[in-house]
């Protein structure tokens, strides 16, 4: 294991990690008509709205995360406008896509490192490492799209639930689908243990 994928795993801050993004690269697939257009339709941007509770130990609950969130990722965003936004848009799309938070926050730490603008060598960009062709199978086909906050977040929790769906609920082989490298443990592993650093409450 490298001394960065190590760091990652232990929870190191990400500030001295390389600036290459610690990803693979996800496969393109013939996609049947019917799954392209429920993509397509998953991804299609609208701005999340604000949450809403139907009790208020839920939306203390929500705010108690998002406070502890918010401090154990102070060290990768410093800007606290910068990083409540993007708390709120990865509590909101990891939801919508029926994702554990804690998960998908996991996977942007190993994929990179919190980093908005990373490109692997592969090309995948964005917070969550999404391979251009995605932006046309089921986007608009700007690649450049990537690079904004939620339809980033939106593009890889879709993917992520697609494959999960194809994998019949093995997050394991499902995460290694996501990364390119289906079969290996060493990137599921990463995300799980990732995962652990931003269980704040259970279910999240």
């Amino acid at each position: 294991m490298t001394l960065a994928r190590r760091a990652l795993l232990l929870g190191a801050p990400a500030l001295w990690l390389p600036s290459r993004a610690l990803a693979g690269a996800q496969v393109e697939e013939p996609l049947a008509d019917a799954v392209r257009t429920a993509l397509a339709a998953s991804v299609a941007d609208a701005a999340p709205p604000k949450p809403r509770f139907d009790t208020v130990e839920t939306r203390l609950a929500y705010l108690r995360w998002l406070g502890a969130a918010s401090e154990k990722l102070k060290r990768r965003k410093a800007e606290h406008h910068t990083r409540v936004e993007f708390l709120e848009a990865l509590w909101y799309e990891s939801r919508r896509a029926g994702l554990e938070t804690s998960l998908v926050l996991g996977l942007v730490q190993v994929e990179s490192g919190f980093r908005k603008y990373a490109i692997s060598s592969a090309g995948a960009r964005g917070y969550m490492q999404v391979m251009p062709f995605w932006a046309r199978v089921i986007g608009d086909g700007d690649p450049r799209r990537l690079f904004h906050l939620q339809t980033n977040l939106r593009f890889g929790c879709t993917i992520l639930r697609h494959y999960l769906q194809r994998e019949r609920g093995d997050m394991f082989l499902a995460l290694g689908r996501y990364n390119g490298s289906r079969g290996r443990a060493e990137y599921p592993n990463l995300v799980f243990g990732a995962r652990r650093q931003w269980q704040v409450t259970p279910g999240t």
